[in-house]
């Protein structure tokens, strides 16, 4: 960090807390908007949005009311979520051209990301992150180098232990992200970023080494209220509540993207009222070797005008409103059809007495004489119109939130065929389309930023362990100008429409039309190996692990070609390496280098003949005998 006086530090500090607090208002509406819908999601459905700016909850008009919660917003959104778990996004590393060291590159820096996605536990990341995306509408996730991860180097004078390193993935609720305009459309559009998070002193303390004076912070928790239930009965629905945490310090980092006057940007990291660094933006993440933000935004719904998405559970809280009055207005007129309401004449009976016992069997009732007798009043039926106001709302929550019947509560019924069965699972798979592009999209910018990282900061040689294609540990070595390319695509298409079991089928339909078969009129080795794959098995037979190996010890000799004078030897499966020595030989323009292919090419054809000839021999004197 520079060196600064001390009144251009407390400068510094009063103008981005001036920012922060700015951004804040500027907000509030929308993160009142997201505790409403975390308190509907959460089954607190009686809470409402006042004039004032706040949640409050609204109670019962008269003692007998039913006020239960038939929560169908919950199940919708686990469906959605159980529907995006799905999705594995596998990403590889595109090379720069079919030249085999940029293959190599390309296939190294993959396994890399693979790597560093299992080390961070990508997957669960990505389930905490769709929670929030699809109950307030966004989450980020922060992508950063971390001193505290990777193997151990060294240790320090003050017996510290010191690391090499590695990238560190966090999950970023909403509510910690204040862009510099609400109306901005994405993280590209904004000129500066903050990032304000809520440490405990001693924390800051252990990160930061700065003492800061603690204070105490709005943090959101749960409650219960007793707000819910029905005539005789209270029953406590949970509450989305500001409480206060105490000894705490908020940390507000503010980024701001390179400009004309400032080509590495600005990182201002403020804690109370300290400075904790200021300086250039520290990670080169961006294209072309720039510098930016260290997030990544995922949205449920895209919202016109607005920095953060939209979720599906604005659109579903009207309807559960009402599916809630239908439904306890409907228990209400039960309770009056079961309990009676009766017509007492004044001062006929004890009406003090009836109230408090009711009318258990075997009562006496005494009346004045002369008096006429107590009756029950006809109360009739249920009014058909609850039951289809009910279905209607039911029906309505599906066209709302596209998750059908079929999806939410496993029916299938019986006059259907499975073409149309498969049909409306495909239409509810195409009405999340939105939500797992985003996904999609911020997932490659995770790998993508990954890469840029380890090209940044692996300046020595270090190592990483993956699983390699037969299942086996692999260990390699690199360093930064190993991983050139940072060019990624997607392995295969959306997982909720390309399923592994529509995979399966149409390879096994082109396995029957012959596509697959070689010019003697089977399947080569290769494409057994490439259909295993596609069907999810792997090359789990032993033949096919060597005829991998086999290929992969080929590939390896085709780089070192520039080096050294390498031999064919007799075990190798001469097929597989002409194959991968012909590619190389004809994608090579340096003479002497195609010399030395050439001359590899001609050893693997001589002891490929003299084999041959032996097999020939060999049977022509198992046949004599």
């Amino acid at each position: 960090m520079r060196r600064y006086d001390e009144k251009y530090k407390e400068d510094i500090v009063k103008e981005v807390r001036k920012d922060y607090e700015r951004r804040r208002e500027e907000r509030k509406p929308l993160e009142l908007q997201w505790r409403l819908n975390m308190n509907f999601y959460n089954g607190n459905q009686y809470a409402e949005i006042t004039p004032v700016g706040d949640i409050e909850q609204y109670g019962k008009q008269y003692f007998w009311q039913e006020r239960e919660v038939y929560n169908h917003i919950a199940s919708i959104i686990e469906t959605r979520l159980s529907k995006l778990n799905r999705l594995k996004c596998a990403v590889s590393v595109r090379p720069f051209s079919s030249d085999d060291s940029d293959v190599y590159t390309a296939k190294l820096s993959t396994q890399i990301v693979k790597a560093l996605c299992e080390e961070n536990n990508l997957s669960a990341l990505l389930n905490k992150a769709s929670t929030w995306s699809e109950v307030t509408g966004s989450c980020f996730f922060k992508t950063v180098w971390s001193s505290d991860k990777g193997r151990i180097v060294g240790e320090s004078k003050s017996k510290k232990t010191i690391r090499e390193g590695d990238v560190e993935i966090s999950v970023v609720p909403p509510y910690e992200i204040f862009p510099d305009s609400v109306c901005a459309s994405g993280l590209d559009d904004c000129q500066s970023i903050i990032h304000a998070k809520a440490y405990h002193v001693d924390e800051i303390k252990d990160i930061w080494g700065v003492d800061v004076q603690g204070e105490d912070v709005n943090v959101f928790s749960l409650d219960n209220a007793q707000i819910g239930g029905g005539l005789g009965y209270d029953a406590s629905l949970p509450n989305m509540i500001d409480s206060v945490a105490h000894d705490m310090c908020v940390v507000i980092e503010k980024y701001s993207r390179p400009t004309s006057e400032k080509p590495n940007g600005e990182l201002v990291i403020v804690a109370g009222d300290k400075l904790l660094y200021y300086g250039d933006l520290p990670y080169v993440n961006e294209y072309n070797e720039q510098r930016g933000y260290p997030f990544t935004k995922i949205n449920c719904l895209d919202k016109l005008g607005c920095f953060y998405g939209t979720s599906i559970i604005e659109r579903l809280i009207p309807l559960q409103r009402a599916y809630n009055a239908v439904k306890n207005r409907k228990h209400e007129f039960i309770n009056r059809l079961a309990m009676g309401v009766m017509t007492v004449e004044d001062g006929s009976i004890d009406t003090d007495n009836l109230e408090e016992e009711g009318l258990s069997p075997g009562k006496v009732l005494i009346y004045r004489q002369g008096s006429a007798p107590p009756k029950m009043l006809e109360s009739g039926r249920v009014p058909i119109d609850f039951q289809y106001e009910e279905e209607r709302i039911l029906q309505e929550f599906t066209t709302i939130s596209g998750v059908s019947e079929i999806s939410k509560y496993s029916n299938i019924y019986n006059q259907m065929s499975g073409k149309a069965i498969g049909l409306l699972v495909e239409q509810d798979d195409t009405r999340l389309s939105i939500a797992t592009t985003s996904l999609r999209m911020g997932i490659k910018r995770i790998c993508e930023q990954m890469l840029r990282l380890y090209k940044q900061f692996c300046k020595t040689k270090r190592m990483k362990r993956f699983s390699g294609d037969n299942g086996d540990v692999e260990l390699a070595y690199f360093t930064a100008s190993d991983l050139q390319s940072d060019d990624l695509v997607f392995d295969n298409e959306n997982e909720l429409t390309d399923t592994l079991e529509n995979r399966r089928n149409m390879v096994l339909e082109l396995a029957q039309m012959g596509i697959f078969n070689g010019e003697n009129g089977g399947i080569t080795n290769r494409n057994k190996l490439k259909i295993l794959e596609i069907l999810g098995f792997g090359n789990w037979e032993s033949s096919k692990d060597i005829d991998e190996s086999h290929r992969k010890k080929a590939m390896k000799e085709n780089l070192e070609f520039g080096k050294e004078r390498i031999s064919a030897a007799e075990y190798d499966n001469h097929d597989l390496h002409l194959d991968e020595h012909l590619k190389r030989l004809l994608e090579e323009k340096d003479e002497r280098i195609k010399a030395k292919i050439d001359e590899h090419i001609k050893q693997h054809r001589m002891l490929k003949t003299m084999t041959e000839s032996a097999n020939v021999s060999q049977e022509i004197i198992n046949n004599g005998r």
